[in-house]
């Protein structure tokens, strides 16, 4: 295969909804560039892009696709990524090593869900975006609602550099508008038949053309000059315009096709090879340490990992971006992320599972590479000359979380590397395994992603589970001041057992001094603080130890042992089993034997002397709130909220989006169960939302009293 230098290389995203015709168009870039001789269709279940089996099953994008094309003496590297929501994670690795996006629109659906949320993921990236209104040959197109609804939620930038002659079953043609030219295609699809434009649609081409070159003008101080003084732009003026509003995301150039037909795709490869900006054009990458580091052709190796798959009879490939200089075969390079070394034995440029070797690859170039040892999603290798790792990506929080067990214990392990293995492949998988909660608990983005997870357990690592509630991450802590003594005796020959202890707990405040004085069975008494220990748990909150022992009551050495009773008592609290947080303990008396005393006494004796205060102290149970930030279209606003307000969720506030409403609520954790389901069913599918942890509180007396009732019930069961 050619060598490609870095002005010869450009990197797009495919974007869109379910359903806008992705993957059918990239099978037409291949073919037009001749890496397939024949085209394969989603319905056929023989597309290069959705090789994978779920994929086929389903008739859909899972995971994102890398693929390439050679046009014009150009490569096209390209990511067909999936449309549906759940499956995020590919749509924001690719458009992270993606110079720009290609967003395709249906024509007979205009603006649906899908585009919306990929030209919010494009905005979060600052890419580039170049819009495909696709599948013109259908009987039931209307393109010009679809270009008011595109302006109408993206905006003024939205321009046209194309319009169908005759949309519909009979589509052929389009108007180019740059280059001023109709468009004819063959029934077959392929390369256009370039005409003068019919005297019928010349107004309304010279009308658009006058639009785009003055939006061109605008993002050029040059050429706004040249537009002053000319009042036009020549085609290559109009071309350099376009190209630094795309950087600026300035302009939104419209384009016609039917990918089914292969009508129109040539004329956007020529735009992009033409037009849209290669890798040294953007922006700078930044280094963890807020390093800028230049997309150099002639700088050191450098090469960013922005996937990582789990191919059958190939193990793991890593997918990469060279951010500088060039790679050659048998480079040494640091792995930056991991602290180790990776030889680049041998790489490859892909197509789906299509993987042809490549002896070097030069900036802004996308490749492949396998068997290397240490090296993940968001790692950087780096050849000499240059340090430091480039920021990680930054992927969605989960929204839906589910328990997951082995139906059979023997399967367990197994069920644990087949989960660290999915996570690897798409990290917005995230894998709990909590000895608070004994569960292992994972989170996506929606239930379907999850359910797709399930399939691959069955089906793939033949492993049977059950999805089953997860429980969710109680606190509990006390709220008033408790005193409590314990002895512990064991006498049983020779040499026994003995520890008494004396303490009080209170609730611990941050920032607030341990209590000098302290009424106990009555009577004031000082308390001699000798020690503070203030320990950070590890699940959150605070123990704040203090040993009050004066005139040896209990010898030195005892305490660490009497501390290590408390925390294990800590480690399950009385009321639900869960962790408890943010309490002082004052040992401040004790009794000890000289023969029977010793670690385990006093250490039992400091467990239950705590348990006992912890329960006359006013438990309570804390339960963990969340941020949450909800995206909705206006008039599904007042749903969403009532929903919210049934959630025991407290609305914080509103703004206002192009037509959408953003709602930040504080909502309970565990309200949130399968959330995600149920606001695309409240607003159609057409709201968006995320979720971050937030603190704990208080949960209110009734619902303390039936998570109580649901513990105690599940305690007997067992």
């Amino acid at each position: 295969m050619k060598t490609y230098q870095a002005d010869q290389v450009k990197t797009i995203a495919l974007l869109g909804n379910s359903g806008s015709g992705k993957t059918t168009f990239a099978e037409a870039m291949l073919l037009n560039g001749g890496v397939i001789e024949r085209r394969g269709t989603v319905e056929g279940k023989n597309s290069v892009s959705d090789y994978r089996p779920i994929e086929q099953e389903n008739e859909n994008s899972i995971f994102s696709t890398v693929l390439y094309t050679e046009f014009k003496n150009n490569k096209i590297n390209f990511f067909d990524t999936p449309g549906l929501d759940d499956f995020a994670g590919g749509v924001v690795s690719s458009l992270h090593a993606a110079d720009n996006g290609l967003l395709l629109v249906n024509v007979q659906n205009g603006v649906e869900v899908g585009t919306e949320i990929h030209f919010r993921h494009a905005a979060k990236a600052d890419k580039p975006v170049i819009i495909v209104i696709n599948g013109l040959d259908h009987e039931k197109t209307n393109f010009d609602k679809s270009i008011e609804m595109l302006r109408e939620r993206f905006g003024g930038n939205v321009v046209l550099t194309q319009f169908p002659v005759n949309e519909g079953t009979g589509f052929d043609s389009v108007i180019d508008i740059i280059k001023m030219k109709m468009l004819r295609y063959p029934n077959d699809g392929g390369a256009a038949q370039i005409t003068d434009i019919p005297d019928e649609h010349a107004d309304k081409a010279a009308e658009l053309q006058a639009e785009l070159i003055e939006k061109a003008a605008e993002n050029d101080e040059s050429l706004m000059e040249i537009f002053f003084e000319n009042d036009t732009l020549t085609e290559d003026e109009m071309r350099q315009g376009i190209s630094a509003g795309l950087i600026q995301r300035g302009v939104f150039p419209v384009f016609c096709t039917s990918a089914k037909k292969n009508m129109g795709i040539d004329r956007v490869m020529e735009f992009i090879v033409n037009v849209a900006p290669t890798a040294t054009e953007m922006p700078p990458w930044i280094t963890t340490d807020g390093k800028e580091v230049k997309v150099d052709p002639k700088g050191p190796s450098s090469l960013f990992v922005f996937k990582s798959a789990i191919e059958e009879h190939v193990g793991e490939v890593n997918y990469f971006k060279v951010i500088s200089g060039k790679i050659t075969e048998n480079l040494d390079v640091n792995n930056e992320s991991s602290s180790t070394k990776e030889r680049l034995s041998q790489f490859y440029v892909c197509a789906g599972k299509n993987r042809v070797k490549v002896s070097e690859l030069h900036t802004g170039d996308i490749g492949a590479a396998v068997k290397l040892k240490n090296t993940k999603t968001g790692h950087t290798l780096n050849g000499q000359g240059i340090s430091g790792k480039y920021e990680p990506i930054k992927f969605p929080e989960p929204k839906y979380r589910s328990a997951i067990k082995a139906l059979s214990e023997s399967d367990d392990e197994k069920l644990g590397e087949a989960l660290s293995r999915m996570h690897q492949e798409d990290p917005t998988i995230l894998i709990e395994y909590s000895k608070e909660l004994k569960q292992i608990i994972i989170s996506g983005q929606g239930e379907y992603h999850l359910n797709i997870l399930k399939w691959h357990l069955d089906k793939i690592y033949k492993i049977e589970t059950e999805f089953i509630a997860p429980k969710i991450p109680y606190r509990e802590t006390i709220t008033k001041i408790s005193q409590a003594d314990y002895r512990h005796k064991k006498q049983s020959g020779g040499s026994g057992q003995f520890g008494e202890v004396h303490m009080i707990i209170e609730p611990y405040e941050e920032g607030t001094e341990p209590k000098t004085m302290m009424k106990i069975n009555g009577r004031d008494m000082k308390m001699s603080n000798r020690n503070i220990d203030n320990i950070k748990l590890s699940w959150g909150g605070t123990l704040e130890y203090v040993n009050c022992i004066v005139g040896g009551s209990i010898d030195t050495r005892f305490l660490p042992a009497i501390l290590k009773g408390i925390m294990e008592k800590m480690e399950e609290g009385p009321l639900t089993g869960s962790y408890a947080r943010d309490i002082r303990v004052y040992v401040y008396d004790g009794k000890m034997h000289p023969v029977d005393s010793n670690e385990i006494s006093f250490k039992l004796a400091g467990r239950n002397a705590f348990s006992m205060a912890f329960k006359n102290a006013g438990a309570k149970i804390l339960e963990p709130v969340y941020d949450v930030e909800i995206m909705v279209p206006s008039d599904r606003m007042g749903d969403v909220i009532s929903d919210l307000q049934g959630r025991r969720g407290m609305v914080l506030g509103m703004n206002s989006e192009k037509g959408f409403e953003i709602v930040k609520a504080k909502v309970p954790l565990a309200e949130m169960n399968k959330y995600s389901t149920a606001l695309s069913s409240i607003s159609g599918g057409r709201a968006m939302f995320s979720m971050k942890f937030s603190e704990y509180v208080q949960v209110p007396s009734d619902v303390q009293d039936t998570v109580i009732k649901a513990y105690e019930a599940a305690q007997e069961e067992e």
